[in-house]
């Protein structure tokens, strides 16, 4: 089986230690993820803004670099989503449009990937904190991944997971919405992290680092100390704490 790391843009180079914590966890299960260096951006900031010629070129290296991965996992709902896009993309294009249509059903978020192919919902974490969880619009409402995070935070030991008030409404990031629409984008970021703040909670996590660096931006802004984790890190921190401790 060649399983392979769709790391994303933000991934890698904002956020390494979130790809890094996910590989690390998935070894754990025997899965050594292979990562095709001339994988590139999913193309998704110049298809949302029309650009779709120039989607297609980031989409092409995509699907050649994960041509002859049997499984492709990423710590991104939204840029996985993306991949879905692929098939229309290339809908005049049959050589392409084979391949969009083969990664589509190849390529899973981080938790779709750990609970529904592996069939793993305890990590053997232990993280005595009061956290919180966003669910991102893209991965929960597009990828449809919604109980799978849930199963995982429930097995952490010591975790207590805060529902989320109004938890479904977007942070505001929206990629390029928040260039073109500054305020409306800012005052939905302000209402995202109101909620946040709302639970007392000390962590908030998330599957996706795009909207986790919207609300960590703003609750830095207003000098609160809130920690914003993607769950990846979360889980492999409660599982390196309880073995080291």
């Amino acid at each position: 089986m060649k399983i392979s790391l769709f790391v994303t843009c933000l991934s890698d180079a904002l956020f390494p230690r979130v790809a890094e914590s996910m590989a690390r966890l998935l070894a754990r299960y025997g899965v050594h993820l292979e990562f095709p260096e001339i994988q590139t951006c999913c193309g998704q900031p110049a298809y949302n803004s029309g650009y779709w010629e120039d989607a297609r070129i980031s989409a092409r290296t995509i699907l050649d670099a994960f041509e002859d991965s049997d499984f492709v996992v990423s710590p991104s709902g939204s840029c996985t989503y993306m991949i879905h896009h692929y098939p229309d993309l290339f809908k005049d294009d049959p050589l392409y449009l084979k391949k969009a249509k083969a990664l589509q059903f190849k390529s899973y978020e981080f938790t779709q990937f750990l609970v529904d192919v592996l069939g793993v919902t305890d990590v053997g974490a232990v993280y005595p904190q009061k956290v919180t969880y966003h669910p991102s619009c893209h991965g929960s409402r597009l990828l449809g991944v919604k109980d799978e995070p849930m199963k995982l935070l429930n097995q952490v030991k010591g975790l207590e997971l805060v529902p989320l008030p109004f938890a479904e409404d977007c942070c505001g990031f929206g990629g390029t919405f928040a260039v073109k629409m500054a305020d409306i984008s800012g005052a939905m970021v302000t209402e995202k992290s109101d909620h946040v703040l709302e639970t007392e909670a000390t962590v908030l996590v998330g599957l996706d680092m795009a909207c986790l660096m919207n609300i960590a931006g703003n609750l830095r802004h207003r000098g609160e100390k809130v920690q914003v984790k993607h769950l990846a890190e979360l889980l492999y921190e409660g599982v390196s704490v309880h073995e080291h401790s």
